[in-house]
């Protein structure tokens, strides 16, 4: 038999708080582009130094940055994990300008 005690979790008749996807998902999400099918995730910050791809700069630690890697490369979606790269937000953004 429920109990007639109400939930202490939510007020009654409160409005729903609609889910934050960004946050679910950690921030991941795939992308389409000219040279290729890509998962990113952006990344607020990190202890290691990485070499950006495009720039060859360090990405030093502390630096919002993006982590990415294609899934319809060869060898298929664990083989473009296996090759992820870190890059600067503004390099991702303007890669296609790169190639």
């Amino acid at each position: 038999m429920p109990s007639n005690r109400r939930s202490n979790k939510r007020p009654y008749a409160a409005d729903h708080v609609p889910l934050d996807v960004d946050r679910a998902t950690g921030g991941r999400r795939s992308e389409s582009a000219a040279d290729g099918e890509w998962v990113v995730q952006r990344i607020r910050s990190s202890d290691k130094t990485y070499v950006c791809p495009a720039c060859r700069q360090e990405v030093t630690p502390g630096t919002a940055h993006v982590v990415a890697w294609k899934t319809d490369g060869f060898g298929g979606p664990e083989a473009g994990l296996d090759a992820r790269r870190h890059w600067h937000n503004s390099c991702w953004q303007r890669r296609a300008n790169l190639r």
